[in-house]
């Protein structure tokens, strides 16, 4: 698929601006079935639409070949702006230096920084996976048997498990008895399905779930749930996901999860954006948004 069917493949997100100046701004990910994605997308959206940009958005529902293919359609119609989200740039790097060899800026959101990226706007993941470890290592009193569930792929998902990995060095009383990678898209179906297996074959020795994000989180909440209800297994994730701070309310096996601002990701990314289209340089190639923990503790609840 090349420039003649590329109006077909960006199905817009801003219907277009009258104005004849109106900038194009390429929104491209492989996971906008992701909450947190999407959240960040439909801000972005928001901010696109008070700027008066052509916003438009291709999601290749996981699969990273194709959205390298996209990226070289919208550097051919030469758009005004390329916006990737949830995306290692790393992982397309040719065509993100075609891009920028193109005079296209392109800027990353929950992503990470990479040559030819004029701005990456994302949490400080390493701080993320340390507040998730040190919280759920806390719970088990320093001592105990965790599953792992992780995801790679994902740059600033990769720099959460290098931050376990720190963690589990510094305290040697916890190990790590069972780990799964991820299927995305459908990461909760997954976890539940692997959550299963595990209470079937080693139910005995998990003493928590260490999800580096919130929805496997929840999948491993919904097989606990049905299968062992009365387990004393906890599980933390991170994210702010609204399903899992509902059960963290509710009492459930989730006791925490550290809370991404997704809307302040989004936010700064079009801010800086709207910057660098009008000439100017970022103050910083690389923008955190802040995080927080939350547990029953911080939403006034009190769990048996």
């Amino acid at each position: 698929m090349r420039a003649g069917m590329l109006a077909l493949a960006l199905a817009g997100l801003v219907a277009a601006s009258p104005a004849a100046h109106a900038v194009d701004v390429a929104v491209l990910t492989p996971y906008q079935s992701s909450v947190a994605t999407n959240q960040m997308i439909k801000v972005f959206d928001e901010k696109a639409k008070a700027a008066g940009w052509n916003a438009t958005l291709v999601d290749t529902r996981g699969d990273m070949g194709p959205l390298a293919s996209r990226i070289e359609d919208v550097v051919a119609a030469k758009v005004g702006a390329i916006v990737l989200v949830s995306v290692d740039p790393k992982q397309i790097q040719d065509q993100v230096n075609a891009a920028a060899a193109a005079g296209i800026p392109v800027v990353t959101i929950d992503g990470a920084s990479a040559p030819g990226v004029v701005l990456n706007v994302t949490s400080d993941n390493f701080e993320l996976g340390t507040k998730l470890s040190d919280f759920l290592f806390a719970k088990l009193g320093g001592k105990g048997n965790i599953a792992k569930f992780y995801y790679s792929a994902h740059p600033g998902v990769h720099q959460r498990e290098l931050a376990l990995d720190a963690a589990l060095k510094a305290n040697p009383g916890i190990k790590v008895v069972a780990e799964h990678y991820m299927v995305v898209p459908g990461p909760i179906d997954d976890a539940r399905k692997t959550m299963e297996d595990l209470l079937k074959s080693q139910g005995g020795e998990i003493d928590a779930v260490w999800a580096a994000w919130d929805e496997p989180a929840i999948g491993a909440q919904l097989a606990i749930e049905a299968d062992k209800p009365d387990s004393k297994i906890i599980i933390a994730g991170i994210d702010g996901n609204p399903q899992a701070v509902e059960l963290i309310k509710s009492c459930s096996h989730i006791k925490g999860t550290v809370s991404q601002d997704f809307d302040a990701m989004a936010g700064l990314a079009a801010d800086g954006l709207a910057k660098i289209l009008a000439g100017e340089k970022p103050e910083k190639a690389e923008l955190f948004a802040p995080a927080k923990l939350i547990t029953p503790e911080t939403l006034g609840v009190t769990c048996p």
